[in-house]
């Protein structure tokens, strides 16, 4: 584990793609994530419109995009993988459809036995969240001693999200492969100078 986890930036939910292109483009020309994930909340076209555009962006920058749930999307558009946001359930199913070399991720919550059982049935990372107070998310927020436990214990990368702050980022760093990123920023006028006053 170092200390330096690596930018993981999701889409605003619901987003429409001519909006988000340009936005996206200049956020990710000054940032270098290792991921892009296109949340959900939009409508079936709208979501392959994104795909296709979050493909085009990041693919030639060498950045991996998975979206959520949507597997068939990401077959159909060429993505690199999915995010499920149900935790382990669709593990398996989703690299029976997609592969050895897809990415699956799981979002777990603040769930150590739902993240244990998700990295069993194959996922490449778990994610838990969030970890700061959020109404975006069910469940309590994730705590640092989750993240704590899961680097010494667990060999798949962990991700954190949700409600992501100067002062929870320092605390995270340590003990997260990778950081989540995506409504701090997108909520702000110009989201590549907030994410610049984030991920110092």
């Amino acid at each position: 584990m170092t200390d330096a986890p690596q930018l993981y930036l999701m889409t605003p939910a619901g987003a429409q793609a001519s909006a988000l292109g340009p936005l996206l483009t200049e956020v990710m020309d000054r940032f270098a994530p290792s991921c892009l994930r296109i949340r959900g909340g939009a409508e079936e076209d709208e979501l392959g419109r994104l795909a296709d555009l979050a493909c085009e962006i990041a693919h030639a920058r060498d950045v991996a995009v998975v979206i959520d749930d949507h597997v068939k999307l990401a077959q159909r558009h060429g993505l690199d993988g999915v995010h499920l946001t149900d935790g382990a359930r669709a593990v398996r199913d989703a690299r029976k459809e997609l592969g050895d070399d897809a990415i699956v991720g799981a979002f777990c919550g603040s769930s150590r036995h739902e993240g244990m059982t998700a990295a069993e049935h194959g996922a490449d990372y778990v994610s838990f969240g969030p970890v700061g107070e959020s109404a975006l998310y069910r469940g309590e927020p994730a705590q640092l001693e989750l993240f704590r436990w899961w680097s010494e214990m667990i060999e798949v990368p962990v991700v954190a999200e949700g409600a992501i702050t100067s002062e929870l980022l320092a605390q995270l760093s340590p003990v997260s492969d990778f950081i989540a990123i995506g409504a701090e920023i997108w909520s702000q006028d110009d989201p590549a100078a907030a994410l610049s006053k984030l991920w110092v």
